[in-house]
């Protein structure tokens, strides 16, 4: 248990505590139990450790991973019952979803030591949400994304400003200190701002090698498949990426990848959970998730620009970033008449000189433009929906 100890001082001294993500203040760290989600690299490993290095103290905590060698030989009630009897009351349990049988032993560690917190993390959302099944009610369960522009400024260059609500957004109620031209920072969030290690000089390798386990790997392992479906989902990304902005014909996808029809809405559904593409839908019934699937989106920018670097037209790239910023803080759906509704509201996505036609008999209608440094009216910069989070 000893190199379990020293790996977690290891891993304490290494985390920065400058940038404190969005969804700390979210979430209620006092709870008995629970769980944080998101796509492999968004930061979830370094905000756990954040919370230890900010809130708790040492001598009663223990931050591990589940891929460590040490539970070759241990189980996770092993190690939870040991450390209790060590006066442990903080038990912080990474990339859970590496540890076969975790979803039974979470739950019987949460059972057994009412005084005993513990958390979990992992990549795999959808393995986790399966396993959490049973115990969603008593743990919650919270999900996170990548950088914002407003996070990437402060992580990238230092500069420090407060999230924008929507509402002063519309108001023109915004602004990045001492940056007057914020187009050239943007449109280099847009290929490697989204991930925390987008500062690496192997950025496009190493995302690669998120996707590659993403899909070969995690969504497989979810659906206990064989090597030849993580392979084929890989392919059904692939063809995706060259055809973004798309709009889904499940028999063209099948001809194209060779995939049964009647399986790909399922591995869409997946590959959305594990952060690979976004699905925007109507608004039928106003219900999130249950409209028809009108367009399908790579995630993020950055990996437009790494999976389809050809693809990278700036009118893909331009909505792939409103949809993936606005769906934090709202319900984004597919506007009947332009590109965007969220909030009540309806939003055209396009560059400096896109009209007001689409929008014109829209009472809460706004045009979002690329290539401008500040909004009028109705027109609003699009890098500045990079603020709200």
């Amino acid at each position: 248990m000893e190199q379990l100890f020293e790996y977690f001082t290891r891993k304490l001294k290494e985390t920065p505590t400058d940038l404190i993500r969005y969804k700390y203040s979210e979430i209620d760290w006092s709870g008995h139990a629970l769980g944080l989600v998101g796509p492999r690299g968004v930061g979830k490993s370094t905000m756990l450790l954040q919370y230890v290095k900010l809130q708790l103290d040492v001598k009663d905590t223990l931050y591990v991973s589940a891929d460590h060698l040490y539970f070759a030989s241990h189980t996770l009630v092993d190690l939870a019952d040991r450390f209790y009897k060590m006066g442990g009351k903080h038990l912080l349990i990474d990339e859970i979803h590496k540890y076969e049988r975790w979803a039974v032993e979470v739950k019987q560690i949460v059972d057994s030591y009412a005084d005993l917190q513990l958390i979990i993390s992992g990549s795999s959302i959808l393995e986790i949400t399966k396993g959490m099944a049973d115990l969603s009610r008593r743990v919650p369960v919270y999900e996170m994304q990548g950088l914002s522009f407003r996070e990437y400024l402060h992580l990238f260059h230092g500069i420090k400003m407060e999230a924008v609500s929507l509402n002063n957004l519309i108001q023109h109620a915004y602004e990045i200190p001492g940056v007057a031209h914020p187009l050239p920072l943007f449109h280099d969030y847009l290929k490697r701002g989204y991930y925390p290690f987008g500062q690496e000089a192997a950025f496009d390798i190493a995302l690669m090698q998120v996707v590659v386990q993403t899909m070969e790997s995690d969504i497989p392992q979810y659906m206990d498949a064989n090597v030849s479906v993580g392979r084929k989902l890989k392919q059904l990304l692939m063809v995706l990426a060259e055809s973004v902005p798309f709009k889904p014909v499940l028999q063209k996808l099948a001809d194209v990848t060779g995939i049964s029809r009647n399986y790909i809405s399922d591995y869409l559904m997946y590959m959305e959970r594990a952060g690979m593409i976004t699905q925007l839908r109507d608004a039928v019934g106003g219900i999130r998730g249950l409209g028809k699937v009108e367009k399908l989106y790579l995630d993020n920018t950055n990996l437009i620009y790494v999976l389809a670097p050809k693809r990278a037209d700036m009118g893909n790239v331009r909505e792939t970033f409103f949809m993936n910023q606005m769906r934090v803080v709202a319900d984004v759906m597919c506007s009947p008449v332009s590109d965007f509704w969220a909030d009540g509201m309806t939003f055209e996505i396009g560059g400096r000189n896109k009209g007001q036609k689409q929008i014109a008999e829209i009472e809460k209608g706004y045009v979002v433009k690329d290539d401008i440094e500040s909004g009028y009216a109705n027109v609003l910069p699009l890098w500045a929906f990079g603020l709200m989070y």
